[in-house]
């Protein structure tokens, strides 16, 4: 097949970084194994290969939940069958700046629930602190092991037209989307056998085994019964419930499998009640314990947190991170990386504006074309304004709502995405792309998987990646 027949429609995006072509139209490098394999395959295997990747989806059930949509809820996850590929170099940078950032915010989350330094020498605000939904009194003076808040993280990035990662937001309380990293990965290896291999592309497959190790070693047990605890069937991300669980070889459990006894939690089984060490938890603050938080939360466990106060059951991660991860928080990531490590930060914020200042909000509402604004306690795509996409009346509307309550929205340039090439009706074509690398941290230090998950927004000219959005993903090479 000629080479001008797949690449014949790949329209390079103005001021936008491409992820396969340089400035001067010319392969990168990382690409050239696979462009050769392209170029030697016909556009008829290849879609046989999409519609391969999407009956495999299908067989193992790989689908995640769309609330508000009229078509019905459960969907199967979109894939695009060209890979992301990430150099060495590139990738040094991303896993260093993650480490740096990681060991700041966890800083930042010890400090916030003892000794309050951060506040007393006026680098972040004490309102702003106080102020966080996410911020959880319950949790003053906790003594948590290892000093260890956020074990699993999945930090969001993107690449400007600059060619430069910039982090968009942490993601630190119940990260998802690292079984569609995993499952993109065995779906590659079956429609690309020779060229991961041949591409020297380190693995991710390892992941599964690396949570085991740091969740078990949070137990002084040499055997400890570690649980996955899930809201149940309904929630979004319950495919991945499952996958991590069954990847793990520990039982998946929900609030009602287990109960409390003298400040110990116990797992419900055929056989009597079985003390749980560890949870891995992927449920909110807010519904984890019903006499502490949420009282007519169903999806928790009564007493949970007395016993976790008191060292008998260890939780992961840890209740109250979500105060570092919030989007208002996010703005003094870097200051916190000077105060706490004595570092400049390797990965940048983007610029970001507090609506709660009334001069950033005037700066806003005057640029809300450029601007994409968000509600501080966001995420999935929910909720936010993109200016250069909403009506005259969306951002009215919108804005009389900002107004309620500024302080609960920040506001963001609208970035150029870096674009990677997608199999689109039989043609490569450029979209807009993130990465979300999955982090795992333990006494032993900071692991970072070896990729993570890109996602795409699969509509053409759209920035949003979000699935619950119409966005997808495709799988993360790191080249060694």
């Amino acid at each position: 097949m000629a080479k001008t027949d797949l690449f014949s429609s790949y329209d390079l995006l103005p001021k936008t970084w491409d992820e396969m072509y340089n400035d001067s139209s010319v392969f990168r490098t990382q690409y050239e194994e696979f462009i050769t394999y392209l170029e030697n395959t016909s556009s008829e295997k290849l879609t046989k290969k999409e519609d391969l990747a999407k009956q495999l989806f299908m067989s193992q059930g790989v689908t995640f939940t769309v609330y508000n949509d009229n078509e019905g809820i459960e969907k199967i996850f979109p894939f695009d069958i060209v890979p992301r590929i990430i150099t060495s170099s590139e990738w040094n940078k991303i896993e260093s700046g993650i480490k740096q950032r990681l060991k700041a915010l966890n800083l930042f989350i010890k400090d916030i629930y003892n000794e309050q330094f951060i506040i007393k020498d006026g680098i972040v605000p004490g309102e702003l602190i106080y102020s966080c939904p996410n911020y959880l009194r319950e949790m003053k003076g906790v003594k948590v092991p290892h000093d260890i808040y956020v074990h699993i993280s999945g930090v969001d990035l993107i690449r400007n037209n600059d060619g430069e990662f910039y982090v968009l937001e942490d993601n630190l309380r119940t990260p998802s989307g690292v079984s569609y990293m995993l499952e993109n990965r065995e779906i590659s290896k079956r429609l690309f056998p020779g060229i991961l291999p041949k591409s020297n592309v380190r693995s991710v497959s390892n992941y599964p085994n690396l949570l085991y190790k740091k969740l078990k070693e949070l137990s002084n047990k040499p055997e400890p019964n570690i649980v996955l605890l899930t809201p149940g069937i309904y929630n979004s991300a319950y495919y991945e419930h499952t996958t991590l669980a069954r990847l793990m070889g520990i039982e998946l459990v929900e609030g009602s499998d287990l109960v409390v006894k003298n400040h110990y939690v116990y797992m419900k089984t055929t056989n009597g009640l079985k003390q749980v060490d560890v949870i891995y938890r992927r449920v909110d603050d807010d519904f984890l314990d019903p006499l502490e938080f949420n009282e007519k939360s169903v999806l928790g466990v009564a007493g949970i947190m007395a016993a976790y106060r008191k060292g008998h059951v260890n939780i992961v991660n840890a209740p109250g991170t979500g105060i570092a991860d919030d989007k208002a928080i996010y703005i003094y990531v870097p200051d916190m990386i000077k105060y706490y490590l004595g570092e400049e930060p390797i990965l940048k914020n983007i610029e970001t504006y507090q609506l709660g200042r009334p001069d950033e909000l005037d700066y806003v509402t005057k640029n809300i074309k450029d601007m994409v604004i968000k509600k501080t306690d966001g995420s999935g795509g929910y909720g936010m304004l993109m200016g250069h996409e909403a009506t005259k009346e969306e951002i009215k509307d919108y804005l009389d709502n900002v107004k309620k309550k500024p302080e609960n929205f920040i506001a963001q340039p609208i970035l150029r995405l870096s674009t990677a090439p997608c199999y689109i009706d039989g043609k490569l074509s450029p979209r807009c792309i993130d990465l979300r690398p999955f982090a795992l941290t333990g006494k032993d230090g900071i692991d970072i998987c070896p990729g993570g998950l890109t996602r795409v927004a699969l509509k053409k000219g759209s920035l949003v990646v979000n699935s619950s959005q119409g966005g997808g993903s495709k799988d993360t090479w790191v080249i060694e």
